[in-house]
């Protein structure tokens, strides 16, 4: 069951995804999806988390949110500053966060930069962030702006819903039911036919990268409780080695791939349950 929170400003598009409805005067648990997902992502985990206020948000270009202006880009720090507007907003301090892949990083830095407002966070196949080496900077910046100067691709229309989350389903790590979850919150029908809600500038390539010193400086500058559930089969396990870097980390094992938090929900919340009871 989903229910609408009401929060002020325009930040972000927020949903409450819970199985109970929501105490205003309860902080909830913020959960932060990944790039070109949607709240909807964490409908599956709520399914299995009745008795945690789950509140998740729709990053700006994303979902139902609003698209940044023509005259701005999707840095990776703004979408820090994007949940930093909301915790002001709402008076939410000591929170705790789940993120999945492009919100479980920025819930380190978050956690990183404004320790304040993070008492946990709950990492779902994110660890890290996406570095460089320095000496490929000059690479990056020319790829960046080159892909900006491209012209824009027109978005792809679909007869039906079910066509649009097909379509993502055959770009995913998960079954029909899963896309069909994200699509009907990712997707609008208009008079050319079903198409998606998010900014085509969100493909865009990155104009910079952290480079392995700035990321590791990150995490090391988090000193709240983590849980990292990666999965075996998702691209971020290679990436289990940077757990040496987090000052408090717990690492636990989820089968299945990337979006395991909607594939297998139950184990992922058992895990998450277990790590904020301790």
């Amino acid at each position: 069951m989903k229910f609408q929170y009401p929060l002020s400003g325009d930040a972000a598009g927020i949903a409450a995804i819970s199985n109970v409805v929501l105490d205003i005067n309860r902080q909830p648990v913020l959960c932060l999806h990944g790039w070109l997902d949607n709240a909807a992502s964490f409908i599956p985990l709520a399914h299995q988390m009745d008795d945690v206020p789950l509140v998740a948000i729709d990053f700006p270009g994303h979902g139902h949110s609003k698209h940044r202006g023509t005259d701005a880009y999707y840095y990776f720090f703004d979408w820090v500053q994007d949940v930093v507007t909301i915790c002001r907003q709402q008076n939410w301090q000591q929170l705790t966060i789940i993120g999945h892949s492009m919100g479980g990083m920025v819930a380190t830095a978050l956690a990183a930069a404004f320790p304040e407002l993070v008492a946990k966070i709950i990492l779902i196949d994110s660890i890290g962030f996406v570095t460089d080496a320095p000496e490929q900077s000059a690479k990056q910046l020319r790829e960046g702006i080159t892909s900006r100067l491209k012209p824009a691709s027109g978005k792809p229309y679909y007869a039906s819903f079910v066509d649009a989350a097909a379509a993502r389903h055959r770009q995913s790590d998960f079954n029909l039911k899963e896309a069909m979850i994200l699509t009907e919150r990712g997707a609008v029908a208009t008079t050319e036919g079903v198409t998606w809600r998010a900014d085509m500038r969100l493909r865009q390539r990155s104009v910079y990268r952290l480079t392995p010193e700035q990321a590791q400086a990150l995490m090391l500058a988090v000193k709240c409780p983590v849980l990292a559930v990666l999965a075996k089969d998702g691209p971020f396990a290679s990436q289990a080695p940077l757990a040496e870097h987090f000052t408090n980390l717990q690492l636990v094992w989820a089968t299945g791939g990337h979006h395991c938090h909607m594939t297998q929900p139950a184990d992922v919340a058992k895990a998450i349950q277990h790590f904020l009871r301790a």
